[in-house]
């Protein structure tokens, strides 16, 4: 951004006032009394204390030199660095330049790693111990605050390990959820079937997955998910990939199995969002995490 003319000029202004008035100070307090004058007795500041008293002198002629010193490193830092408003410098440096510099610095540091890593297919370097290990930092700073450093899940996020998959579990689908992220979008039942409604419908959810239910309640829950359901979870409640709607068969749950939990998400509703990683992070970098994904659930199989 750069700095408009009056605040450019504001900041030069006050920067030089202040330094002028501190250079006046510090020659105001320089004057020492002159030989043969009646004022040669050694002045106090009038304080005392259990019969010691405090001097007026000037400053010793070494310390008063280093002050000085100082403001011949103030201008000299001024002139040459960013500082004095919109002025750049006679040096040219500036913090975005520097950043610039370090970051291409990085880049040159690591392209022969993750260079190398992004033109592997993601099923080879998910068997890559060393790539591995570079995936796992990556899930660490990236992931782990929502998915658990083991990739366990959370209640509300998705349990990585296993093979129940949202959205795809492919190495392609993967990418494709990590790069552009995901928003998923539960609505709220209850104003469309009532509480009753919602108290049958849960019993039908929890019929599908093989839990303990009862029968005359998931019954009349039956015709309400055919009117209402089928067109996410599927006819036979098994799920969507494509809308990221899950399956309600198994028994693994996004925010829990409890008959009261699933009351609350079909009466309430949920709302999920899996952020755009790709708008944080570079291609190669996205690569070498979907593969640390990947090689997640690999690992539960084996």
């Amino acid at each position: 951004m750069i700095m408009s003319t009056f605040w450019s000029l504001w900041i030069i202004v006050l920067t030089v006032t202040n330094l002028v008035l501190l250079l006046w100070i510090l020659f105001a307090n320089r004057k020492r009394a002159v030989v043969g004058d009646e004022n040669t007795e050694a002045k106090t500041t009038g304080h005392e204390y259990d019969g010691i008293e405090e001097y007026d002198n000037p400053l010793p002629r070494w310390w008063f030199f280093m002050f000085v010193l100082t403001f011949v490193f103030t201008v000299f830092y001024l002139a040459a660095y960013p500082g004095l408003g919109s002025w750049k410098g006679f040096l040219g440096w500036t913090s975005v330049g520097e950043l610039r510099s370090h970051q291409k610095e990085a880049e040159t540091l690591y392209a022969d790693t993750y260079g190398a890593y992004a033109q592997m297919p993601i099923e080879e370097l998910a068997k890559n111990t060393d790539a591995m290990k570079m995936g796992f930092r990556l899930f660490s700073n990236n992931c782990a605050i929502c998915h658990g450093a083991d990739g366990g899940g959370n209640p509300g996020f998705p349990n990585l390990t296993d093979h129940d998959w949202l959205y795809g579990g492919t190495p392609e689908k993967i990418l494709e959820t990590i790069t552009h992220g995901r928003v998923a979008a539960m609505p709220a039942w209850v104003g469309v079937v009532g509480e009753e409604g919602i108290v049958q419908l849960a019993e039908y959810v929890l019929k599908l997955s093989g839990s303990e239910h009862d029968d005359v309640k998931a019954e009349a829950g039956a015709k309400l998910f055919s009117a209402n359901c089928v067109v996410c979870h599927g006819a036979d409640g098994k799920g969507n990939e494509t809308v990221g709607a899950p399956n309600l068969t198994d028994d693994i749950w996004l925010y829990g199995g409890d008959p009261a939990t699933i009351r609350q998400t079909i009466r309430d509703g949920r709302a999920g969002v899996m952020p755009a990683q790709g708008e944080l992070l570079k291609q190669d970098r996205i690569h070498l995490l979907a593969a640390y994904v990947y090689s997640l659930s690999m690992n539960d199989s084996e």
